[in-house]
């Protein structure tokens, strides 16, 4: 079968060299998703293991759909009882782009429409009941071609577990994940976030040098579909602990509000890394290390939702001129949606990426190492 998964537009690479390290096949990335082949066993493999894409779907089929009767017959005619049983609950959600189909509601009722006609023929009743287990249907309609999937995932991968609250802009697990990832974390370095917030990258680092997939502590959809072998997800987990590391790590990560911090203390014990991660009460203008190299991964303030700009612009200048005092083999990544970003931080880029926080275009501004 084909596997499909969305990700944050810039985080496709990532992405797909995650799915190719778990020896997926035919790994093939376009914007905003990311594709291959596999089986139901992989579909417990990927929900497990994933860090940066967003959830896992299974594509059904795909095919024209210039007008609503080319969608509702193309709908009807794939194998919806294979997979979605008599009691199923299967609500319908998707998109389209550039495509005469462009009413998003009226794609989703004639879907919905004729995935239950044929359900209601296979089982032999008019009305459904829906109080089963839940069968996602997602479609997407791009360029007058419709694909239709079912989300093994449920809730989105960022969703670990160990989060329950943040303050108050928070940066989703998966982004930061690929933001400690493009660092070349893998957990022999000193690791800073000066920015700590709730503690999300101090956290994904963690879980990173341990080598612990991020998946292990919550559940998925496909976990209750009755075509999916429980021994499938525990054969799943059993390898992820496999691979897992054991050592010790100087991962830090600091912010101005005790809340924060103490936040940030709480959600390492949830996640399971409060061995290996410590968190202070710190001003980030002050920061300093006297190691000769590190990784500095954090997300400031960008001067839209949480500060002012001129305070962010402000801040960002304090900050700057404390990284500046950093032994030259660190490396720093620093994520941020002003535009103003490295006139204030006071020297360009080394290198730049773009990538989205949430609908929000950001850059991920790299220095030395």
């Amino acid at each position: 079968m084909i596997l499909t998964v969305p990700c944050l537009l810039g985080l496709e690479a990532l992405v797909a060299d995650e799915m190719r390290r778990l020896e997926l096949k035919a790994v093939r990335a376009e914007n905003g998703r990311v594709h291959c082949s596999g089986t139901l066993a992989d579909i417990a493999r990927l929900n497990i293991n994933l860090r940066c894409g967003a959830r896992v779907l299974m594509e059904l089929g795909s095919f024209p759909a210039p007008d609503f009767e080319s969608l509702f017959q193309g709908v009807a005619a794939l194998p919806w009882e294979d997979y979605i049983p008599r009691d199923g609950e299967f609500p319908v959600k998707g998109y389209s782009l550039n495509s005469a189909l462009h009413s998003v509601p009226a794609c989703q009722a004639i879907v919905k429409k004729a995935a239950a006609k044929r359900l209601g023929r296979v089982y032999g009743c008019e009305t459904l009941p829906e109080n089963g287990s839940r069968y996602q249907i997602q479609f997407s309609i791009i360029k007058d071609t419709a694909t239709l999937y079912l989300d093994t995932s449920g809730e989105g991968l960022y969703k670990r577990g160990y989060r329950a609250r943040n303050m108050g802009a928070p940066l989703k697990e998966t982004l930061a994940a690929a933001l400690v990832t493009l660092s070349r974390y893998r957990g022999k370095d000193p690791f800073c976030d000066p920015f700590c917030g709730s503690g999300t990258i101090p956290i994904e680092a963690a879980l990173i040098a341990k080598n612990r997939a991020p998946g292990l502590d919550r559940s998925f959809a496909a976990q209750r579909w009755k075509n999916m072998d429980a021994r499938l997800w525990m054969d799943a987990a059993d390898e992820a602990q496999d691979k897992e590391f054991h050592g010790a790590y100087d991962i830090w990560g600091g912010d101005i509000d005790p809340a924060a911090v103490d936040l940030a203390r709480h959600n390492a014990a949830l996640a399971g890394v409060d061995d290996c991660v410590r968190f202070e009460v710190a001003d980030a203008a002050a920061f300093h290390r006297e190691s000769t190299y590190g990784q500095l991964v954090t997300n400031p303030p960008y001067g839209e939702r949480l500060l002012e700009k001129k305070e962010a612009e402000a801040l960002y200048r304090a900050f700057g001129k404390a990284v500046g005092t950093l032994p030259p083999k660190w490396r720093v990544l620093v994520l941020s949606s002003h535009t103003e970003f490295e006139r204030c931080f006071g020297r360009p880029a080394d290198k730049k990426r773009k990538l989205y926080n949430g609908m929000l275009k950001c850059d991920v501004f790299q220095y030395g190492g």
